[in-house]
């Protein structure tokens, strides 16, 4: 008793030491407003939607991010990531109890030979029979396993946090690939309308001409700009298939797949009026990259401690507990269950690499640099972040500015390039005029739709920045179905998966 009290007590203290550092946890200090004055309509709102690509109220692009959630692969391989940080944590957190926990059986027969000294002695064949458990713990007593532990969750916390930054990637992707190709579109439109502008010009320029009322000039020219058009249109045409290419590998679809969706919506995504832009601070707190990058410092501070402990000594209990029968003397299977079958074992040891101190404190040196390199990434992933927000903050105002002269600048080119023609074909003015307001018509109104889309993708950006879009994780099954099915048919993972996903 006075042994096994003894060795409670050790259990207790073993519980109670951590070496190592302790971590502190990081509040990163963000400016309480922008930089820059906001313009019009940006609001400093202290909360972003959750769902900010519904601003644009398309119907076929929330599908399309609905659907890239669901199906994309990328995202999925990051949601295994967290299942096997799961399952890894308890694998580290099982090192606290008995390491060793052994159950064996053994039957064996002896036939002794002539020579034998059995058979000499008038013994017979025989069996002989054993069962028993063996148990192996090594006492966490300096808290080396409790920092793995530590480390495990938190590193579990950083897949977590990485499947977080994948959607809010995932999620940017889809509204910027779905943006190229509305404005892929549109530059076509443009194209063709420009064009077909074009060859009425040069058909009427062709007319005058064989009438001899204007010179080959004008109608060369005319036909100059034509083809110069025309020629935009192939390259156009290439880049929209590969865009909805790209678009369709975000969605976990092969390219060719998406016609029909793209065909229920047409235009560029219209960005409101006014937008909520939120504030740094909260900025910083909510996204998930700086999340992780705290977590990984996090878990690497346990990992400091955990080679902390290699500097102490480690004491391991080991016991085992069977019983064996069989021989001359004990015959059968049921002498193992007799009273005088049983044998135990029971004992402890130290353990003290002293001599080794010039190699575990070199060890400590390499893991506490590790862990200043983490802590220097977390503050460098701090300010990149601080400084996509506003980049992306102060695009957009630019690109919003040039989209409201762009609008007027093509109203002018189209009143101009009217007028132009009218004066020609009255007689006030030469065709050069007309090829020049053509010209500038075709210049402008693709500058006007490129203009739109980069409004499109600074508010892209602007919210990617901010860190949005992955609060809402009820929609977001981590595992598809048909992916957890396979799994549970394949490995036993108990709790960890569902039917349904994970």
């Amino acid at each position: 008793m006075t042994r096994l009290a003894a060795i409670g007590a050790l259990g207790l203290v073993a519980g109670c030491v951590t070496v190592g550092p302790d971590f502190e946890p990081m509040t990163p200090a963000g400016e309480p407003d922008w930089s820059a004055p906001l313009a019009a309509g940006l609001e400093p709102a202290a909360d972003v939607p959750e769902q900010w690509w519904e601003i644009f109220a398309d119907p076929v692009l929330n599908e399309l991010v609905a659907t890239a959630r669901e199906q994309n692969p990328q995202l999925e391989i990051a949601a295994l990531r967290v299942l096997e940080g799961r399952a890894r944590l308890g694998l580290v957190t099982g090192l606290k109890y008995p390491q060793t926990q052994v159950a064996f059986g053994d039957a064996t027969y002896v036939a002794p030979s002539d020579a034998d000294l059995l058979e000499v002695l008038g013994i017979d064949d025989f069996w002989q029979y054993s069962l028993g458990a063996m148990v192996t713990w090594e006492a966490d007593f300096w808290g080396r396993y409790r920092r793995g532990a530590e480390a495990a969750q938190a590193s579990l916390d950083a897949s977590v946090a990485a499947y977080d930054q994948a959607v809010v990637l995932l999620t940017a992707q889809v509204v910027s690939a779905y943006a190229v190709i509305r404005e892929t579109e549109e530059q076509l439109r443009i194209s063709r309308e420009n064009a077909a502008l074009q060859q009425r010009s040069y058909e009427l320029t062709e007319v005058l001409f064989r009438n001899g009322e204007t010179s080959e000039l004008d109608m060369q020219q005319a036909r100059s700009l034509l083809l110069g058009t025309q020629a935009t249109i192939p390259t156009l045409e290439a880049a929209l298939q590969q865009a909805r290419n790209a678009l369709s590998v975000l969605l976990g679809r092969p390219p060719g797949d998406l016609e029909p969706a793209l065909a229920r919506g047409a235009g560029l995504p219209v960005v409101p009026a006014d937008v909520a832009v939120g504030l740094p601070a909260d900025m910083l707190r909510r996204r998930p990259d700086v999340r992780q990058a705290e977590l990984i410092a996090m878990a690497q501070n346990a990992v400091v401690g955990q080679a902390t402990a290699d500097l102490y000594p480690s004491f391991k209990l080991s016991g085992a507990l069977g019983a064996s029968s069989g021989g001359p003397a004990q015959s059968s299977f049921g002498d193992l269950f007799n009273s005088g079958a049983l044998a135990y074992t029971f004992g402890g040891s130290l353990v003290w690499p002293f001599l080794n101190y010039d190699r575990i404190r070199n060890n400590i040196r390499i893991e506490d640099a590790r862990l200043q390199q983490a802590l220097l990434n977390y503050r460098d992933t701090v300010i990149q972040a601080a400084r996509e927000a506003e980049d992306a903050l102060a695009a957009l105002v630019g690109s919003r500015e040039q989209s409201r002269m762009l609008a007027e600048s093509v109203y002018s080119a189209r009143r101009s390039n009217d007028l132009s023609m009218v004066r020609f074909k009255e007689g006030f003015s030469d065709y050069q005029r007309v090829l020049d307001s053509q010209q500038r018509l075709f210049t402008q109104e693709q500058r006007f739709v490129t203009s739109q889309a980069n409004t499109v993708r600074n508010v892209v950006a602007l919210y990617k920045a901010l860190g949005g879009g992955w609060q809402d994780r009820r929609s977001l099954p981590e595992l598809r179905s048909e992916t957890a099915r396979a799994m549970r048919e394949r490995t036993n993972w108990g709790d960890l998966i569902s039917d349904e996903g994970s």
